[in-house]
């Protein structure tokens, strides 16, 4: 599938803190602990204002199969549980709690006891581990696909294709002993064909120390892959490091394989070792407003502002800071909203890099559909949005594949005419799901007359 190969751009790496060992930040005065980390239901807070907690104490437990349960970041006491905006857009119930200064762990914290896949299975749920690429899916629930022993190849993702984002980096560098013991405790329960790490070329470091612990596994190899975006897209990477091409509409169980990212299998391994759940993040702080960008080992919970004036403010006026990297990275309001599981990154722009750019009519270049990785034609898209009758304009969208969209932003990056064409994406795949979604219900309220 040659389309994986074609559709890239070369964005600037901008790597300023490549060589930045993380600094461990001090324990703020409060954090506010979200709910919602993830992919599912919310956790529900299973603490009281007034109650006495630790690091590591559970605050809120799984609501469902598809979610995850939230543990406490400092020591203190819970001050209250109120509602808050995350950056979804939705209200979420928070944990917020008054910190003692002295970060005790939780005395009932226990090395798990890991004997079957079961309880392996069960000590990740009890973890808290979700995905720390980004994308927040519970990792127990992706690793239920070994147990139904389906998965012959396991993907690691150390691509971290986009600019300024350097804390996988760190962690395969500074931790390649967790790595190591992470693949050995998944092979434990998975005779994979091959374990896979995914890696730019743009991280020399990280490729010769990793290739150097693992020289006496056979079955794992190290893929040095070119420096372009977005290598770290999951079915990109999937194509790129075996092969293989995961259909629309399929996961990557489907075709035999499951892909963790580096500091998720790093943390799962430091966690059957501690029993201590996650609770703090690698954070790579950087932007054109950063005065001195860092890598930061930050409680989740703590306020993005107190992260950025602990490596040393900005330099400039605030024009959007993001989670996450300028590529993908998401816009929030305020800089009081708390670090997430999946922050891997604050970027910190100035209002003339935040400026949105003036947009011009299309002059149908084609250079989105060259960019596309996945093959698309967003200037389609875009027009599709334009149909007034909904039946067709969905129908339109999916013969045209819009759910393959992958919301990277190549189009958008490479259009001369700066259209917003991402963003129109986005548009069309709600669209598609509302449409789906109003004609499921419509459906099911005629059925029950």
């Amino acid at each position: 599938m040659s389309l994986f190969k074609l559709g890239k751009v070369h964005v600037p790496h901008r790597k300023n803190t490549a060589e930045a060992i993380p600094v461990r930040m001090p324990a703020p005065a409060q954090v506010s602990i979200s709910m919602l980390h993830h992919i599912g239901a919310p956790a529900t807070p299973v603490v009281k204002p007034g109650d006495k907690v630790y690091v590591g104490t559970l605050v809120g437990e799984a609501a469902g199969y598809v979610s995850s349960p939230v543990h406490s970041s400092v020591s203190g006491t819970v001050k209250k549980i109120e509602k808050t905006l995350v950056s979804a857009g939705k209200e979420i119930d928070s944990v917020v709690i008054e910190s003692d200064g002295e970060m005790t762990p939780d005395p009932d914290l226990r090395v798990p006891e890991i004997t079957d896949f079961a309880s392996f299975s069960a000590a990740v749920r009890a973890s808290g581990l979700v995905g720390l690429g980004g994308a927040g899916f519970p990792t127990s629930v992706k690793l239920d696909a070994i147990g139904k022993g389906i998965i012959k190849r396991l993907v690691l993702n150390g691509a971290e294709c986009e600019p300024y984002i350097t804390s996988d980096t760190r962690t395969m560098v500074e931790k390649s002993d967790l790595l190591r013991e992470g693949v050995e405790l998944l092979c434990r329960f998975c005779d994979f064909e091959e374990v896979v790490f995914g890696i730019e070329k743009n991280k020399p470091e990280a490729i010769a120390k990793l290739k150097d612990v693992f020289a006496d596994m056979p079955k794992v190899r190290i893929c040095p892959m070119p420096s372009t975006y977005p290598q770290g897209g999951e079915k990109i990477l999937i194509y790129n490091t075996t092969g293989l091409v995961v259909p629309e509409g399929k996961l990557p169980a489907d075709v035999g394989v499951i892909v963790m990212n580096v500091t998720s299998l790093a943390f799962l391994a430091s966690y059957v070792k501690t029993g201590m759940p996650l609770v703090e993040k690698v954070i790579t702080v950087d932007g054109s407003a950063i005065a001195s960008p860092a890598n930061v080992i930050a409680p989740i919970g703590t306020s993005l502002g107190e992260v950025i004036e602990f490596v040393g403010g900005t330099s400039c006026e605030i024009g959007k800071i993001l989670l996450g990297g300028p590529m993908m990275g998401v816009a929030v309001w305020t800089d009081a909203h708390p670090v997430l599981k999946t922050t891997n990154a604050i970027t910190v722009l100035s209002e003339r890099d935040a400026a949105p750019p003036k947009s011009t009519a299309c002059i149908h270049c084609g250079r989105c559909v060259s960019a596309c990785p996945m093959g698309l034609q967003p200037t389609y898209f875009a027009r599709a949005l334009n149909i007034s009758d909904k039946r067709e304009m969905c129908e339109r969208l999916e013969d045209e594949k819009i759910g393959l969209c992958i919301e990277c932003g190549c189009c958008s990056f490479v259009c001369p005419a700066k259209r917003p064409l991402v963003e129109n994406n986005r548009l069309a795949k709600a669209a598609v799901r509302e449409y789906k979604t109003s004609t499921a219900a419509a459906g099911k309220k005629g059925g029950d007359k």
